[in-house]
């Protein structure tokens, strides 16, 4: 008898708080090298160009995305880092539909 074996699920993180009223320390020790992470609401703050946030989750080397329409609704289109990849809903739910688990944060 064969022994069965799992094919590898990605997971996408969703972050829609602050980082800082969010534990990212935690974030940070679940995410594995084959997820995503998507940023929406106020967990786009998490992208600004000139904090240190920014740095440590691209420091991941996992894809990090960023919903563009509540990046716009913050004001904060021009200080978004230019490693963020800007979607909108219907690549949000392509996201979605692409992940077999998603973990809110």
């Amino acid at each position: 008898m064969q022994p069965v074996t799992q094919s590898l699920k990605t997971r996408l993180h969703t972050l829609s708080r602050s980082p800082y009223h969010t534990d990212i320390d935690a974030m940070l020790r679940c995410v594995l090298p084959q997820d995503a992470l998507l940023l929406l609401q106020d967990g786009v703050i998490a992208a600004l160009g000139q904090g240190n946030v920014v740095a440590r989750l691209l420091a991941l080397g996992i894809p990090v995305y960023a919903l563009q329409e509540d990046v716009n609704a913050r004001g904060l289109a021009e200080q978004i880092s230019t490693s963020i990849l800007l979607v909108d809903y219907t690549e949000f739910v392509r996201l979605t539909a692409q992940h077999a688990v998603q973990l809110a944060w």
